[in-house]
């Protein structure tokens, strides 16, 4: 190779690890995965996910107050 560390400039995570990390279920990240919501990078039978894609993801989602929240 060219001595370039794929992994330190694209950090991927497995489903598993998304799921950990935003507390779902895995069922849910494969969802987003399958809807378009969450950018995946297959593997074989594997998918991975970009820590910059799932930054991205969460950063589109983020709430800044105002509108009508669900009573608690």
């Amino acid at each position: 190779m060219n001595g370039v560390d794929v992994a330190a400039e694209h950090p991927l995570l497995t489903v598993r690890e998304v799921a950990d990390a935003i507390r779902v279920s895995t069922m849910t990240v494969y969802r987003l995965i399958k809807g378009g919501d969450l950018q995946a990078i297959r593997v074989g039978k594997h998918f991975r996910i970009r820590e910059t894609d799932l930054g991205r993801y969460l950063d589109d989602r983020v709430v800044n107050g105002g509108g009508s929240w669900p009573a608690a």
